[in-house]
């Protein structure tokens, strides 16, 4: 028999019939996330459920278990989705001052949006996987190494780093500082509060010109 066209269209409308298009690959995917976002947003991480996604995003939980393999790491992926959405423009002002300054309040601004929704997930979070705060901050927060990691290296060539010092630790200890302060205050963090962080923190720690010790 051969296979019917089904149409989103009433009767009579005088529209063309279109076939259903089914999602597939990324479109789905972020169809998933937003809808799990939706849900977080709304009932909270305790009364978020893979059924509820699954009823919101019209699809089954055999879809979403595909892709994670429990609530916790589709609650973490639809964070992440969020921090993410806007397209961060690289800045290139000449100084690392600017630059790191430019770049964290981007960072402020976007984990800020998702705070709220953070703090009430870590202490369920952790009743139900043992996953401590930290390292949920880590993989749920975790920000995109590229841009962050190109305006160093452009500060190293400029001469303004000194790359001896700069350890991963050190390196992302800026972006550190600000997700912290997002999840304890559950808001973006105070412009004075990200200058602070940049020259009284970071910079003396990684200037080429600073004092070296003996």
């Amino acid at each position: 028999m051969p296979s019917k066209e089904i149409s989103t269209n009433r009767p009579g409308s005088g529209r063309t019939p279109r076939p259903a298009t089914r999602r597939r690959g990324t479109q789905l995917e972020v169809a998933l996330l937003d809808a799990a976002w939706a849900e977080l947003t709304e009932v909270g991480y305790s009364a978020f459920t893979m059924e509820g996604v699954a009823t919101r995003a019209k699809t089954s939980r055999a879809v979403l278990y595909r892709r994670w393999s429990n609530r916790s790491s589709l609650a973490i992926a639809a964070i992440r989705r969020q921090t993410k959405l806007a397209v961060v423009d690289i800045p290139d002002t000449g100084t690392l001052r600017d630059d790191v300054l430019a770049l964290l309040r981007h960072a402020s601004a976007r984990f800020g949006e998702v705070a709220g929704v953070f703090s009430f997930l870590i202490a369920d979070h952790f009743n139900e996987t043992g996953m401590s705060a930290a390292v949920l901050r880590e993989r749920a927060l975790a920000g995109e190494p590229t841009a962050w990691q190109i305006v160093l290296d452009r500060a190293v060539a400029r001469g303004e780093i000194d790359p001896d010092v700069l350890s991963p630790r050190i390196a992302s200890l800026p972006l550190d500082l600000v997700r912290h302060d997002v999840i304890m205050n559950r808001s973006s963090v105070p412009d004075k509060t990200l200058v602070e962080i940049v020259d009284r923190i970071f910079l003396p720690l990684v200037f080429a010109d600073r004092p070296r010790r003996p």
